[in-house]
């Protein structure tokens, strides 16, 4: 089958690679309609993620229709020929963290939970396609996807939505609720979001959906119109982090508190709002001294009004230079964080797709062969052609 694999920083290809196959007895194979490239991709490719091995099958957006099944699969839950989402983290099921619905903390699905002890304290669950730190699966930018414990993690779909209005339950959409949800808005709060890429699009329109009274926007105008553009006809106030000092711009927009709410939907690899800041981050992680750049957290957490919230679903993998831990602590600051736990929302997002109160296709602007994922991959991550969320079909 063909699949897309990491081959080295900076480089990815279309390989032919063995065919998916049934390992486990309570193992699905999955054949991909859709898989979409994340920005949490990126990551894998600019080297940020450790463990990565040559030939690695990458991805974990992924959803198609289930072509076979293990022997111990229970087909009350799924069956071949269903129509399935696959959400990133595999969970149990079974364990302390699953039956609390925290299913990216599940402690069975990462069968090398060593790596991510030694680096985290604690393993995270299995996670599609992103490293042998968390587990080493092969990923869903293929044509064909091994999904194990498929009774947990196969996720039906109904077969009156399009594959771009289901796909992103997979990841995206479930990542920017859980980041709103966790802050517990308020009908007047205000709620800034760093980062107007996929998941911050899905941010805001999430913030929005539980009743946030004003969302706004940070992101480069000058790179990014396109991203700013989409955030502003969501209904978000924007604000150009190059033209605009963010700090005296979120108090002058909220009376001199700062906002209630920041989200951080950057993660490791954001931009410098100066030039001397980028230039610091940029030469630390080069020689290994800090392993992200946190502009966007650290301006998150100064801007944040006191007793306020600062959510992360921004990834980050490692150590950061420069934390603001003062201005956590003494501003009395809550931090909500963690990769997501895909399995608790999608019924609930479903929800609101099927009553129209969002259709998660608005985000696609380009889709491509997956014999086309390098040129793709190349797209989403110099910001060209306008691209915001590339989907891969398997198919061609």
């Amino acid at each position: 089958m063909k699949a897309v694999v990491w081959c080295a920083p900076y480089k990815v290809a279309v390989e032919e690679v063995p065919d998916a196959k049934i390992i486990n007895r309570r193992d699905a194979v999955v054949r991909v309609t859709s898989t979409a490239i994340c920005g949490s991709d990126l990551h894998l490719v600019d080297g940020f993620i450790p463990f990565m091995k040559a030939g690695d099958v990458i991805g974990h957006e992924p959803m198609g229709i289930v072509e076979e099944l293990g022997p111990g699969v229970d087909q009350s839950k799924v069956k071949v020929g269903d129509r399935v989402v696959v959400p990133f983290p595999l969970g149990c099921g079974e364990c302390f963290f699953c039956r609390r619905q925290l299913w990216s903390c599940c402690d069975n699905t990462n069968p090398k939970p060593r790596l991510a002890e030694e680096l985290f304290g604690q393993s995270t669950a299995g996670i599609l396609g992103y490293s042998h730190l968390t587990g080493g699966f092969a990923g869903g930018q293929a044509q064909f996807l091994r999904v194990p414990l498929a009774d947990v993690n196969l996720q039906k779909m109904p077969e009156d939505l399009t594959d771009h209005q289901a796909l992103f339950l997979s990841d995206i959409f479930p990542t920017g609720y859980m980041a709103a949800e966790a802050c517990d808005i308020q009908p007047d709060d205000t709620v800034a979001v760093w980062g107007c890429g996929p998941v911050g699009q899905f941010t805001i329109r999430s913030a929005q959906l539980l009743g946030a009274g004003r969302v706004v926007a940070i992101d480069d105008e000058q790179r990014v119109p396109e991203r700013m553009e989409m955030a502003r006809r969501a209904g978000a106030l924007v604000i150009d982090m190059h033209d605009q000092y963010v700090h005296d711009r979120l108090l002058d927009i909220t009376g001199g508190l700062g906002p209630d709410v920041c989200i951080d939907a950057v993660g490791m690899e954001a931009h410098g709002y100066t030039a001397l800041t980028a230039a610091y981050d940029k030469i630390k992680t080069n020689l290994f001294m800090e392993t992200e750049r946190p502009h966007a957290l650290r301006q998150a957490i100064e801007c944040c009004r006191k007793g306020g919230t600062v959510s992360i679903p921004g990834v980050y993998g490692g150590f950061s230079d420069k934390f603001p831990l003062g201005a956590l602590m003494n501003k009395g600051l809550t931090i909500k964080t963690g990769q997501t736990h895909v399995h608790r929302y999608i019924g609930e997002l479903l929800g609101h797709i099927r009553a129209g109160r969002i259709d998660p296709s608005f985000v696609v602007t380009h889709r491509m062969p997956l014999t086309q994922a390098p040129q793709a991959y190349e797209m989403f991550r110099e910001k060209q052609d306008g691209c915001i969320k590339v989907v891969l079909d398997p198919a061609r």
